[in-house]
């Protein structure tokens, strides 16, 4: 990477879809706290995560109330290394869905065990919103952000089929009832998409079936503690960030049945001056997307020991601290 004018740099994370078995080994075996931060994640679940993400099965780790404490627990983990490690902090945060959660933990606003149960709570209502079978989600590649928008507001018919995940710029993922969803495909298709890929997720999420779930979510963030975060997120509803804790909670309510802006999330990183990113977190999905929002956006997924080094003698070579 080269070496930019501005000592500035953020730190995004994944959300569900970057798991897989055998996550971080590298990574715990050259660092206690890996293991230590999934066990205190153990103690809150009932059951040992860590042997779950290095053994599977891989069904398992893909049922969303399994999956979101596991890439909360492994992007913590992460950040836990990077600080005892010497890293900088960020100036700015933001996460791809469920990986807001993972940002504002590491920015103190959410204590990590509260987070971890509060995101199994968040999975078990999404799964539960809707039942199985009844909604799906799927990729559509190669096609102008206005034509998908155009084509599922054509195919609902009464159902439900909309925008959930803007990703990069060709590739929107759709979210709503099957039929529905098959229709705004074929009409894609017919606009000229490239690609149709049907993802393996268990609920359609973000879109308005999750409402029920954002309202059960509601009730039980109500009561959880939360602080100003000491690192700035820019939250995937209303793109800004809030030190205001009422605010920060409004919005992760709304995010779950709402679009996940991340091109937009990225224009914004750009626009602040923040083009050198870390992606924290099992996998390197993100720093694929923002590569395609803008190739000035040089992000280092950071998740085994190689990666690591590579990020801090990056980072410490900036030169100024970061301030936004």
């Amino acid at each position: 990477m080269s070496t930019p004018s501005t000592g500035k740099f953020g730190m995004v994370f994944p959300g569900q879809g970057s798991q897989h078995i055998g996550m971080l080994a590298e990574l715990a075996a050259g660092f206690d706290s890996v293991a230590a931060t999934f066990r205190e994640a153990s103690n809150v679940l009932g059951y040992d995560l860590w042997l779950l993400a290095q053994s599977g099965p891989s069904e398992q780790l893909a049922l969303t109330h399994v999956t979101q404490p596991l890439m909360l627990t492994s992007s913590y983990a992460i950040w836990r290394v990077w600080q005892q490690q010497g890293g900088r902090q960020p100036a700015l945060m933001a996460g791809h869905s469920l990986g807001e959660y993972s940002a504002l933990v590491c920015a103190g606003a959410l204590d990590f065990a509260t987070a971890v149960d509060l995101v199994k709570k968040r999975g078990e209502f999404m799964q539960s919103a809707v039942p199985l079978g009844t909604g799906t989600m799927v990729a559509v590649l190669g096609l102008e952000d206005t034509e998908v928008v155009r084509c599922c507001a054509a195919a609902s018919d009464a159902e439900v089929v909309t925008a959930a995940n803007f990703n990069s710029p060709g590739q929107v993922v759709i979210a709503g009832h099957v039929a529905a969803v098959e229709r705004a495909v074929s009409l894609c298709r017919e606009a000229g998409s490239k690609r149709a890929i049907p993802l393996s997720v268990s609920a359609p999420f973000h879109c308005p079936l999750m409402q029920p779930a954002a309202a059960q979510f509601a009730a039980v963030l109500a009561k959880v503690a939360m602080k100003s975060p000491q690192i700035p997120v820019l939250q995937n509803y209303g793109l800004a960030t809030s030190s205001d804790p009422e605010q920060i909670r409004r919005n992760l309510v709304a995010q779950i049945s709402n679009t996940v802006p991340w091109v937009a999330t990225m224009n914004l990183f750009a626009e602040r001056g923040v083009l050198q990113l870390l992606e924290i977190g099992p996998g390197k999905v993100l720093a694929g997307f923002n590569k395609r929002i803008n190739p000035a956006l040089e992000t280092i997924a950071v998740n085994d020991p190689a990666s690591l080094s590579q990020a801090l003698a990056h980072i410490s070579a900036l030169g100024a601290e970061p301030g936004i």
